[in-house]
């Protein structure tokens, strides 16, 4: 081992104001379950109940509808206003990877925070962490690549422009919000075993579900490729106890490299905040020599989600053109949707037979 003073890092850890950023992100996401559950409880009545606006927020647990939005923007220039909000909570996501790495699943995804919270009481419970051998890491990696590359290819290569708004404009993208919700509310079965098998799972190896299974985090981590801000160490300065790598909740051999370059960081920082060496570990641009704070980073990644966020806010693009009267015919015919294509093949109730789809 180096002959160095250990010198320990006075400023605040990082982990205090990630755990709180995460947490008010959670409990924003249990606000808008509470919002969307009394807007179906409206929907279920038939319009008889009193009246609650559909959050918006609801739109970033449909990556995949956001993703066709996106793609849909970059052919035709236009914001796609069935799930304008998702189109912007998408950017943003992807925005804060581009700069910080792939920190949007430690900063704010409230999967990654339960994952975190399960893996924290799993280590407690065993007392260490529990490593998957390499020769089942890496084909298990593999798996969120290959569900990203299939729907990837099925979008990038399988649509056009009218084929896209065809499907954006369909009753099912319209109520996937909605399929989402009664997955949940009238869970079979067979989805409670599956959910209990991936939560008992997650507890003997950390963050199972983010690590092997999520495509999301597959984008992300792509992107986080070309982020230029890396952690990086110093080698003079290094003493080699191993702190940052026995860490890291990614399993990063963080000791062993001068830039951690991985598709799997996430940019938590646990690994310099357990460096025992001052300015031996930090987060830096690629071509610079300029230290970026830990509460500049902070503020950073919150700040480029709120900004992004708040254009679509501030511009009127964040509530979709969806009225009430659409929403009741459409959870009225909800089990057929997904074997129609139109408005025309729903309009049963007389009622309601003045609904079309415009303005899209």
């Amino acid at each position: 081992m180096k002959k160095t003073n250990i010198i320990k890092n006075k400023e605040k850890s990082i982990q205090k104001y990630r755990f709180s950023v995460q947490l008010i992100f959670a409990l924003l996401c249990v606000w808008i379950g509470v919002e969307f559950f009394l807007f179906a409880k409206y929907l279920e009545s038939g319009g008889s109940a009193p009246f609650y606006q559909r959050p918006p927020g609801v739109e970033g647990f449909l990556p995949i509808s956001s993703l066709m939005s996106v793609y849909y923007f970059f052919i035709t220039g236009s914001v796609h206003q069935v799930h304008p909000a998702g189109f912007f909570i998408f950017i943003a996501i992807a925005m804060v990877s581009l700069v910080f790495g792939k920190s949007f699943c430690s900063w704010f995804c409230p999967v990654g925070f339960l994952s975190e919270l399960v893996a924290d009481f799993g280590e407690k419970l065993f007392g260490r962490k529990i490593r998957i051998p390499k020769y089942l890491d890496y084909p298990l990696r593999s798996l969120k690549y290959l569900i990203l590359f299939f729907f990837s290819y099925s979008i990038f290569m399988g649509m056009d422009a009218l084929t896209l708004k065809l499907f954006l404009d369909s009753p099912y993208n319209i109520i996937a919000d909605l399929k989402l919700y009664y997955f949940f509310a009238d869970i079979s079965r067979f989805s409670i075993i599956v959910l209990s098998s991936l939560f008992v799972v997650s507890i003997i190896i950390r963050n199972f579900w983010c690590r092997y299974l999520c495509p999301y985090g597959a984008l992300l981590g792509i992107l986080s490729i070309l982020s230029p801000n890396k952690i990086k160490r110093n080698a003079s300065s290094c003493i080699e106890c191993g702190l940052c790598a026995k860490a890291c909740p990614s399993s990063i051999k963080v000791d062993k490299v001068k830039v951690v370059v991985s598709d799997e960081c996430t940019t938590c920082l646990s690994c310099i905040d357990a460096c025992p060496v001052a300015d031996t570990l930090f987060l830096q641009p690629v071509k610079t020599k300029i230290t970026i704070n830990n509460r500049i980073l902070a503020f950073g990644v919150v700040g480029i989600f709120l900004i992004i966020t708040a254009v679509g806010i501030f511009t009127g693009r964040w509530q979709n053109n969806i009225t009430k009267e659409e929403y009741l015919l459409l959870h009225k015919n909800l089990d057929r949707i997904g074997h129609v294509s139109s408005y025309d093949e729903l309009e049963t109730d007389s009622s309601l037979t003045n609904i079309k789809t415009k303005n899209r």
